[in-house]
């Protein structure tokens, strides 16, 4: 069952009807006795999941210091 109230009396009953829609309830506010706007729940994002790409093996000794010949190249 929809409850439609005017744009006046959302202002005074906000709090209720705002917990009416997130109850499930469809609250449609009017204007000069037509509908007008839908009040609806807004919903929770999907949650993220970090770590989702297949990364391959780091080959041994990949964070070693580099040797200084090839260092110096980078400076």
């Amino acid at each position: 069952m929809a409850i439609e109230v005017g744009v006046q009396a959302t202002k005074a009953r906000l709090s209720e009807l705002l917990a009416a829609a997130r109850a499930g309830e469809d609250v449609i506010i009017t204007r000069h006795g037509k509908p007008d706007v839908r009040l609806a729940p807004v919903a929770a994002p999907a949650r993220r999941q970090l770590g989702f790409l297949k990364v391959p093996p780091l080959p041994d000794g990949f964070d070693a210091p580099l040797a200084p010949d090839e260092l110096a190249l980078w400076e």
